[in-house]
């Protein structure tokens, strides 16, 4: 029996670095310790750090959609009117936590392959004045399309009584998301997308703005409430029994973070992607999302015609040890996504693209063969060469 070595390319869980798994790995001490206390400090500075903010941290033992369901309970009572601009499925799942929750939701949906637009979001606020908060995703997970948080945000200056909430579960550690200086008031992220960590841990930025409205929110709450996590934040712990090893795993992939430095991260991540989609398209496919609007966490790319995508994924997994993922919902058969999130580098490309390469041939679809490697060594050839120039004085 062969032994087949294994790549997790999808855009979470993502990989994880051996420092962290060997951290991971250590005895299990107990929460309610000095010990601890001084690993939930550590992780706290690294994770403002991360988030590029002075606001507080808070973390849970969750996935990203706790923090989500955090955020909707935190900062509003029910009726308040909130607009949510949605491209994605993750743009859904926000609507509907904010509808569970009896809040009324001012609903600007769009297609999953467009971005949302801030002259529509401007005249929405035009329109609803009295609108509690704008909820919107940096990096929508299921299509790759980054919306313009930056630009949305700007219109918020004047409106103390309306929170900017962004999703940037697949944003943080990848891309730009200036917490404090675009004024975003509640940011999210989880822990198997840009923090190379195992999935189960939550972090969510909380600005003193939505500090403020926390006080008027009646919306129930036990586990996820921010208050809770505030009081035990300012002791070095946490108020119920903590993901103990995921946050000892973060602080060593802060470690690593913080050593490669917030623009060099995301200048490894935008040249990762930048690759992939000149691969993707050298051999004929298409990309998903809009060139205005390509983040640098997944490349999604339709597949072929009568070439369903599950069954690239199925081979590219089965027959050669690379796993992506197909799309979602009404796109599941039709696209396919290619994470590289988090702990990736160029040979990780290298690797994803043979392996499409290699499945596709199987299935039939006519390309040049080598043409995706070759047009990705070209980008991080010239990217590398460039990087040199810098150096020669």
């Amino acid at each position: 029996m062969s032994v087949t070595k294994r790549y997790l390319m999808t855009p979470g869980p993502t990989p994880v670095p051996a420092e962290v798994l060997l951290t991971m790995a250590r005895p299990i001490i107990h929460h309610r310790t000095a010990e601890f206390e001084a690993t939930i400090a550590e992780a706290t500075q690294g994770l403002q750090y991360i988030f590029n903010t002075q606001n507080e941290v808070l973390m849970f033992a969750s996935s990203g959609t706790g923090a989500m369901e955090s955020a909707i309970v935190n900062c509003f009572c029910a009726g308040d009117k909130v607009i949510v601009a949605r491209n994605g499925k993750f743009g859904d799942r926000e609507k509907s936590i904010a509808e569970t929750y009896g809040l009324q939701v001012i609903d600007l949906c769009y297609e999953w392959n467009e971005v949302v637009k801030v002259a529509d979001i401007k005249d929405t606020l035009a329109a609803h004045p009295d609108v509690r908060g704008l909820i919107v995703t940096q990096s929508e997970t299921s299509t790759g399309v980054l919306n313009p948080i930056k630009e949305i945000a700007a219109l918020l200056r004047d409106m103390p009584d309306t929170l900017m909430i962004v999703d940037s579960i697949t944003g943080i550690g990848a891309m730009e998301c200036a917490t404090d200086d675009w004024g975003l008031d509640v940011v999210m992220t989880g822990s198997q997308k840009g923090l190379m960590l195992p999935p189960g841990l939550a972090a969510v930025s909380v600005s003193e703005k939505a500090w403020q409205a926390t006080q008027r929110s009646t919306l129930p709450k036990f586990y996820f409430d921010w208050k809770k996590y505030r009081k035990s934040l300012q002791k070095n712990t946490t108020p119920f029994t903590p993901a103990l090893t995921l946050i000892q795993g973060l602080n060593e992939a802060l470690k690593l973070m913080q050593a490669e430095g917030r623009e060099n991260i995301i200048a490894r991540h935008s040249l990762l992607a930048e690759a992939t989609r000149k691969g993707v398209e050298a051999i004929g496919l298409q990309l998903f999302a809009p060139p205005e609007g390509r983040g640098s966490a997944v490349t999604p790319v339709w597949s072929p015609q009568g070439i369903p995508a599950g069954k690239i994924v199925k081979l590219m997994k089965e027959g050669y040890g690379v796993t992506m993922t197909n799309g979602q919902d009404d796109y599941k058969d039709r696209i396919f996504r290619i994470g590289h999130l988090g702990y990736f580098g160029m040979f990780d490309i290298i690797t994803a693209l043979t392996a499409l390469e290699m499945a596709l041939t199987s299935l039939g679809y006519d390309f040049e063969q080598g043409a995706s490697i070759s047009a990705a060594e070209t980008v991080f050839l010239q990217a590398q060469n460039e990087k040199d120039g810098e150096g020669v004085q």
